[in-house]
């Protein structure tokens, strides 16, 4: 008889918890987070994971309480990711991330042709659209181009 087996990965005394991230962005959120190999809490991550919705990524972070602006870049590639704050070992608040309506600074235009990528001292703009299968669509401001796709990719 095969015995079942559950892998854990070990409980934060305080920090940030991000579930249900939509499946194979683990990195990009990591990425969002300016996290390389010179941070020097400890990360934890499960990639593709099987969950109650379906699979999922998850990241640990010791240490670390996230920004308006950190959730708001994860809210772009994984909009149905929780944010789990963890202090002594126990949960004190959980949050779905919010999808901006709008976001300023965070994505690069990929019209090459738009003015928010000429020498123009001009912060790209963009309108925040939630689209079917829960992605997200974003319309630049200044020359209306659509990104749906790859938006992790653009991130500034």
């Amino acid at each position: 008889m095969k015995e079942k087996r559950d892998l854990k990965i070990q409980a934060i005394e305080n920090g940030t918890v991000i579930d249900h991230i939509k499946a194979g962005q683990a990195l990009n959120v990591l990425r969002i987070l300016g996290i390389s190999n010179a941070f020097r809490a400890t990360i934890s991550f499960v990639m593709n994971a099987p969950g109650a919705a379906g699979i999922k990524d998850v990241v640990k972070i010791e240490g670390k309480e996230l920004s308006v602006e950190e959730l708001n870049r994860i809210a772009l590639i994984s909009p149905k990711a929780t944010i789990n704050i963890i202090r002594d070992f126990e949960v004190v608040q959980k949050n779905k991330v919010v999808l901006p309506s709008y976001v300023e600074g965070v994505v690069r235009c990929t019209n090459p042709n738009c003015i928010s990528n000429s020498s123009e001292p001009i912060k790209s703009k963009f309108s925040v659209l939630q689209s079917e299968e829960d992605g997200v669509t974003l319309r630049c401001l200044y020359c209306e181009h659509v990104i749906s796709e790859n938006i992790a990719e653009n991130l500034l």
